[in-house]
């Protein structure tokens, strides 16, 4: 973790700010350990000792979690903390292009004329994970593999979706995770053709398609996997999309390496399923990156201008929709390697009919 801050120091030059006051959470957590809420303290970056800025709440903790690199400064009002250690320089003081406006105007208020909003350099420090980040997400992805797993002999015709996230909020928080970092999303039926059909008291009936999609942290870590299984016969129709979206998403995989295009990546997938006439079916994005969010960069859809490089960890999610009908979606957690991909989510994928 003291290497990232040297990392930052390094990108923040190259970008020349000689400055920076970093509120984002999970950028506090990745360069300083900082577990706070959202407004519960900064850190400011210079050529002087970085220094994290938070309230006596979390003074013990902090002592013996904060990077030795990183310095500590307790009070109850952080920006004009942060303005004071800079006050000794003119120069300009960087900002997340994230930062909300009552704060920005707060910090403007401080340092006139001085900030500059910067858009994702700390995420791009982010985006490639270390050895001890992969090794976490590798026991994260694996958590959400068994559970999915053990649920298989759980779910019967008659539950409601509610009643399956709850099965899964409580399987994973009894083996090790943290909490969730999305609504879990249980979608069965017609409601299968809602991307993101977040769980209700609808029972789970014959013949249904059953949309699984979650992902919980463990250790700071998350993962993010779908699954689409059946209660009986779905019928043709839908049996026929099933192998589409698998078979897009295996090319989508394919395509994955380090330095490929992130369009290219969403095509492979995208151009497979408008061949199969379903096109008009899939309208999300096809993956994203995931880490300390569940929603980080890049995007892969067809306008994504990033590549994707070796060390990342990608979502490979395409989806068909039919309305009424039913929806089908596979997702797993897929990390990026020099000449391939590794598959880290390991629950079966192929359509299996309970």
């Amino acid at each position: 973790m003291n290497n990232r801050v040297e990392q930052f120091k390094q990108l923040m030059q190259q970008n020349n700010i000689n400055n920076f006051i970093i509120t984002d959470p999970f950028n506090l957590i990745y360069l300083a350990n900082f577990h706070g809420l959202a407004g519960d303290g900064c850190m400011v970056v210079s050529n002087q000792q970085p220094v994290l800025i938070t309230d006596s709440r979390y003074e013990v903790e902090m002592q013996g979690k904060l990077p030795e690199n990183v310095d500590l400064k307790i009070t109850r009002d952080y920006y004009a903390t942060a303005a004071q250690l800079l006050k000794d320089n003119d120069e300009n003081v960087g900002v997340e292009s994230s930062l909300n406006f009552k704060t920005y105007k707060r910090l403007s208020q401080l340092l006139p004329n001085r900030l500059v909003a910067k858009d994702g350099l700390i995420e791009k420090l982010r985006d490639h994970k270390d050895q001890e980040e992969l090794s976490i997400l590798t026991k994260s992805t694996k958590l959400v593999s068994e559970a999915y797993q053990d649920l298989l002999y759980y779910v019967q015709i008659g539950l409601t979706e509610k009643e399956v996230s709850l099965w899964l909020y409580n399987w994973m928080l009894n083996h090790g995770a943290q909490k969730p970092s999305f609504n879990t999303i249980v979608a069965s039926g017609y409601r299968s053709a809602l991307p993101h059909g977040d769980a209700t008291d609808k029972k789970l009936g014959q013949g249904d398609l059953v949309t699984v999609d979650f992902g919980f942290y463990y250790d700071d870590y998350t993962s993010d996997m779908t699954r689409t299984f059946a209660l009986g016969n779905p019928g043709s129709e839908l049996k026929r999309a099933y192998q589409v979206v698998l078979d897009a998403q295996s090319k989508m995989i394919n395509a994955m390496h380090d330095g490929v295009d992130g369009k290219r990546v969403d095509a492979a997938a995208r151009d497979y399923i408008t061949e199969q006439g379903f096109g008009k079916y899939f309208g999300h994005g096809s993956g994203h990156s995931i880490g300390l969010d569940i929603h980080e960069t890049p995007i892969l859809n067809p306008n994504c201008k990033d590549k994707i490089f070796e060390n990342y960890v990608m979502t490979a999610e395409p989806g068909i929709y039919l309305p009424g009908k039913g929806g089908i979606r596979i997702e797993d957690d897929i990390l990026v390697q020099k000449d391939g991909s590794k598959v880290l989510t390991t629950a079966p994928k192929q359509l299996i009919i309970l």
